[in-house]
Parts: C-alpha cells; structure tokens; sequence
C-alpha cells in the first residue's frame, strides 16, 4: 500500500514532531509513508472564512497531488474533514466534472491517523508505551464530521502504562474553531475555561487529541494557569516506546514535547 503524508499547515509550521510522529507509527508497522513536495494547504481557511472560490486551485493540486497514492493520512481531524466534504462543495461549485470525480476519488482514500490505523490497517495495539495519566479531547471535527467515534480511545487503551481517565463533558468544543477564537474572543475564552476545568479535574498529566489547533487552544491557556497540565499529539503518544521514550520538557505546550533519545528534560 502506498501512504502519503498529508502534513497540513499547522504541523508543517509549528508542530512539525506531530507529523514525524504519525511517521513514526506507521513505519513501525511496516509500511512506507511518502510526502509528496507538490503539496500545500488544503484551502479549509478559505472555506470557513468565505472564500469558497479562492480555494478551488488548492483543491485541484491536492487532487491531483494525492491521486497516485493508496492511502492519504494525517494527523488533523479537521483538515481531514475538510478534504472529505468541504472540496466536494468546492468542486462543485466552482469546478469542472472531471475536478469532481478527483475530488471524490482522492476524498475516500484520506483518513485521520485513527480511522487509517483501526478501519484501514486493522491495528489498535502500535506497540507504544507511554507511563502518564492522560485525559482524550475529542476535537469538534473529528467527533462530528468525521465520526471517528472511540477509535482514539482504542488506540490509548492498547498503550503500555498509559492511565487513561475519562474527560467530563467530553463532547463540548474547546472554543478554538479557528477564526471563531479571533471574531468571538470572549465567547472562545469561555469555552476555553470551562474546558480547562474539566482537564485539570480529571488529575491528568497530559490532555491529548488528534488536532494540533485544538491542542494549541487548550495547551496555551493550561500553560497561562501554571496547571502543570501538559498537551500532547495523539500520534506522538503513540509514538513513544520503552526504547525511545517520550521526555516531557518544562512548559505546558505540546511545542515543547520531543519524542526519541535526542530528548531534553
């Protein structure tokens, strides 16, 4: 099976262990991931913000950069969404028959790392170990759009002394949502909180998902409150193993987590 690695823009920019993580795992497994270079943003900023149009030639050159490929993954439940419903509206709107038919075709081979890992490749056990008490966020589009149900969790329950603790009001937005953080400050600031509370209730150590943006939201204002709470990548978790294990730098960012012996303290 030939894998390619959709990077999306936040783990390219500022999150780039997320994606050598997501590598990480399925190589363990056996299989070769590729990125191709031709790749760029998805064009999911453009949609929700209203710019449909200008996002057709984002969603041309992912469909024709991912068309040779078996499987798409990446570690974005949103980014993920967007490719699997947003550029169906997109091309066909805006685009051409022939657009419509890539479109479709390159949208039912792309998965979240969970959805690849359990529904495609059948795993749920990577051989990960990971000692800390850790709380799962499921991420708005990843719970709602894509549907990826428990998957996440199955994948923490097979992980070697991971505690995994159950998070009260799981299912309520962080409050991110993007551009929704910037024109609804005071509204995202009181999601946030309320988020955070449920967090640090739960005793973790760490609070992961499988979105970096959402991670990013929840981890900054963790890291405001001097909770201690820390943010990780669900791929990274997975990732971690007894011989490369994962060392949690000081901070409350996942920015600030390095998996593998290169690690400092």
């Amino acid at each position: 099976m030939r894998i390619a690695l959709f990077i999306t823009c936040l783990a390219d920019a500022l999150f780039p262990d997320v994606g050598r993580a997501t590598v990480t795992v399925l190589e363990r497994l056996g299989h070769t991931v590729e990125f191709p270079r031709d790749q760029t943003c998805c064009g999911q900023m453009h949609v929700n913000t209203g710019y449909q149009e200008q996002a057709l030639p984002l969603v041309q050159r992912f469909a024709d950069t991912f068309a040779p490929y078996d499987a798409v993954v990446a570690p974005s439940g949103s980014c993920v969404g967007s490719v699997r419903h947003q550029h169906a509206v997109v091309a066909d709107r805006f685009g051409t028959p022939v657009l419509r038919q890539q479109v479709a075709a390159v949208a039912a081979k792309t998965h979240e790392l969970s959805e690849l890992l359990v529904d495609v490749l059948g795993v749920t056990d990577v051989g990960a170990y990971f000692p800390h008490r850790v709380t799962y966020h499921p991420t708005c589009h990843s719970l709602r759009m894509l549907r990826v149900g428990d998957k996440p969790l199955q994948l923490l329950r097979a992980v070697q002394a991971l505690d995994l603790v159950e998070l009260p009001a799981a299912d309520q937005c962080c409050g991110f949502g993007g551009t929704f953080a910037i024109k609804n400050v005071d509204t995202s600031s009181a999601m946030l909180a309320d988020k955070m509370r449920h967090v640090t209730g739960t005793g973790a150590e760490i609070c992961t998902a499988g979105d970096s943006s959402c991670l990013m939201h929840i981890g900054g204002g963790l890291s405001r409150l001097r909770t201690g709470v820390k943010t990780v990548h669900l791929a990274q978790i997975l990732a971690a193993t007894r011989d490369e294990p994962m060392v949690l730098a000081a901070g409350g960012q996942d920015a600030g987590v390095h998996a593998g012996p290169e690690a400092v303290a």
